[in-house]
Formats: structure tokens, C-alpha cells, sequence
């Protein structure tokens, strides 16, 4: 089965349409997704705006170079 992938906007728009009252199964059959899924992206990217996704990227960059810088010492 071919895996779809979404990008962090798509989905953060998707967590906004059930937000405004869209039901999840619905959204999630549109979408072709399990429920699974939509609740882990919800876990994941909720409350989020599309502008905060480029700090949160940021921010997992940082740290991981920080663990490197760590490890290398």
C-alpha cells in the first residue's frame, strides 16, 4: 500500500477543520487516513499555527546539534 505523506501545514490545517466542528471519521476518510493517525497528529502538531511549525522544526534542529556538540566533548 503506498504511503501518502502530508506536509506539517496540511496537517495543522486538517486539525483545525475537526477544531471547527468537522466530524474525525469523516475528515479522516477524506483525508485517507486511519483515526490512529489523525489523533497522533493531533497529539503531536495541536494548537500549533502554520508560523509556529517553523520555530518547532527550528528548535528539534537545535537540540540535536547540541546533543552532537555534547557527545563529541
Amino acid at each position: 500500500m503506498k504511503r501518502i505523506k502530508f506536509t506539517e501545514s496540511q496537517i495543522v490545517k486538517a486539525i483545525k477543520e475537526h477544531e471547527s466542528g468537522k466530524n474525525v471519521h469523516d475528515l479522516c476518510r477524506e483525508l485517507g487516513i486511519s483515526t490512529a493517525a489523525f489523533y497522533k497528529w493531533r497529539q503531536r502538531y495541536g494548537g500549533m499555527e502554520v508560523k509556529e511549525l517553523s520555530k518547532f522544526k527550528g528548535a528539534g534542529r537545535r537540540k540535536c546539534t547540541f546533543k552532537e556538540d555534547v557527545c563529541e566533548s
